[in-house]
């Protein structure tokens, strides 16, 4: 007899109650539960419901464009977003600067875990992750809108230290996606390029008394699956619906369909490194890589020029010194971008992302390459908001505030910038529109007074000056050969920083169009 649970995925839409608290999977593409949002659309143009649904996400789960969480994306079927990143669901992004949506962002593995306490039924999560940041309540309360009025983290002191107290949504919806379910109802991952945090959205919403829907590509007799491999147990799944047109709808990542080596670490990378071409983005990733030491083994990539810093590293031969993680839960292998962003090739090891931030939050991470926005004169960063637009701090707050050592990677203007190399000097031949060096942010991602206070080292790496936090403030510590420091730094900036009695040239090898024979040994370079 056939499981009850196998059902269409017009079916499963229809069981979805309205003022549902939704917790969904995904990560771009990987893990995004295609059809089953598509049928949640079609029922609500058709009949209306299900209505003023509270959509809970750790990433974005969509390709930038219309697929994905984006179908949902309709006045009254969703009330509230509590998401981490909204990059890549511009249309329910839009729905929220409209001030149509509730929005509400919280740090990425903060909302991971918060999957978890919503399955144990514990009222608050308590974390210093966020502190005097825009999540704070000092500083907005991670409120996106005017009509997002519910405060839903909180400020309190233990013990004579402040920390911040999120409130634990009661999901009671899941939909999630897996690759084979068993006839049983149990559910394995073995083609998902991540775990994510499925078993904790799925035991959220069971305990919750609600439903949980998973959506997967093919259908096993009962026993198929050894048990160790089984990431959703039958006893936590109400319904599963099986993809009609998996090419379309049950892809690995929005780039691939499907590539064996997303998963399996056993397969030969053939082929060899692209160079990066010699550009301002390469200067600031050389710079970068020399922040390195030999006691930093664990490293994490954010996106963008930090990106350029792996290839570098590659480039000098230096990459297998270390090991590279993603917080999506990845362990080694080569990160992917663009379409294929959050999966690696050959990866050593793929954990939920609920552990992998338990590894982060708890120090495990010896340095982070992360992007740089705007700075002000205290270290503060912004890279989550931008006049109107709606983008998210994703891991960055989780990743910022936890990591041992920080490198800020970024132009030192925007919006034009053009520049030269000449005789192994920098020229600005087109100064940048923007200035990123200003008095005030719009909204505080990381918090230059906590990692000061928690002796962090943080460095500000671009084309053409070199920074490092210190207690009073950015000091300057080096400069690009060629670069006129009262025009191309001080003149580019809204604030003085404190120039350092032994102000330095960049190393020239960094403007030379050849290996610079670098070996991550005491940062040094021979």
């Amino acid at each position: 007899m056939r499981n009850e649970k196998f059902v269409s995925a017009e079916k499963a839409a229809s069981a979805i109650e309205d003022d549902s608290i939704m917790g969904i999977g995904g990560f771009l593409g990987i893990g995004s539960a295609e059809e089953i949002f598509l049928a949640i659309e079609k029922r609500f143009l058709d009949e209306g419901h299900p209505r003023n649904i509270t959509m809970v996400h750790t990433g974005g789960v969509g390709d930038g464009k219309s697929a994905g969480a984006n179908v949902l994306a309709h006045q009254g079927l969703i009330k509230r977003m509590i998401g981490g990143h909204f990059a890549r669901m511009p249309m329910l992004g839009s729905m929220i600067e409209q001030e149509i949506i509730e929005g509400y962002n919280i740090p990425q593995g903060i909302l991971a875990h918060l999957y978890r306490e919503s399955a144990a039924g514990r009222p608050r999560l308590i974390t210093k992750v966020g502190l005097k940041t825009f999540i704070d309540p000092d500083l907005g309360g991670a409120k996106l809108n005017s009509i997002a009025k519910d405060d839903i983290v909180e400020k309190l002191c233990i013990d004579g230290e402040d920390y911040l107290s999120y409130k634990v949504p009661k999901v009671n919806l899941a939909v999630i996606r897996g690759t084979t379910a068993d006839e049983q109802g149990n559910i394995s991952f073995e083609n998902e390029p991540l775990t994510l945090e499925g078993i904790s959205i799925a035991s959220a919403a069971k305990n919750n008394g609600g439903t949980v829907i998973v959506q997967v590509e093919k259908v096993v007799r009962k026993g198929s699956i050894l048990p160790q491999n089984v990431k959703i147990p039958h006893i936590m799944v109400d319904y599963i619906v099986v993809a009609e047109d998996p090419e379309k709808n049950h892809r690995q990542n929005y780039g691939t369909y499907f590539d064996p080596r997303f998963t399996r670490n056993d397969i030969v990378i053939e082929g060899t490194s692209v160079k990066e071409p010699m550009n301002c983005r390469k200067i600031i990733a050389r710079r970068a890589a020399m922040c390195l030491t030999a006691d930093m083994k664990v490293v994490n990539f954010g996106i963008g020029i930090p990106e350029v810093v792996a290839s570098v590293l590659n480039e000098e031969g230096q990459d297998s010194r270390i090991t590279t993680i993603i917080e999506s839960g990845i362990v080694g292998g080569v990160a992917l971008g663009n379409m294929n962003f959050g999966a690696s090739l050959c990866p050593d090891a793929i954990i939920d992302q609920t552990y992998m931030f338990d590894y982060i939050d708890g120090g495990g991470l010896d340095i982070s390459f992360l992007g740089l926005a705007q700075c002000d004169p205290c270290g503060n960063i912004n890279v989550s908001r931008f006049g109107k637009k709606v983008t998210g701090c994703g891991g960055f707050i989780d990743i910022s505030q936890n990591v041992k050592n920080i490198v800020f990677c970024g132009t030192f203007t925007a919006g034009g910038l053009k520049v030269d190399i000449k005789d192994r000097k920098l020229v600005i031949a087109e100064e940048g529109s923007t200035r990123k060096f200003i008095n005030n942010l719009q909204q505080i991602t990381f918090s230059g007074d906590v990692a000061v206070k928690n002796n962090k080292s943080v460095q500000f790496v671009t084309e053409r000056a070199v920074f490092r936090l210190t207690k009073d403030g950015l000091l300057l510590t080096e400069i690009a050969p060629g670069i006129d420091i009262e025009k191309d730094i001080l003149g580019q900036m809204e604030f003085r920083p404190i120039i350092s009695e032994n102000l330095k040239y960049m190393d020239e090898k960094i403007f030379i169009d050849e290996p610079m024979n670098f070996t991550i040994e005491g940062g040094a370079y021979k």
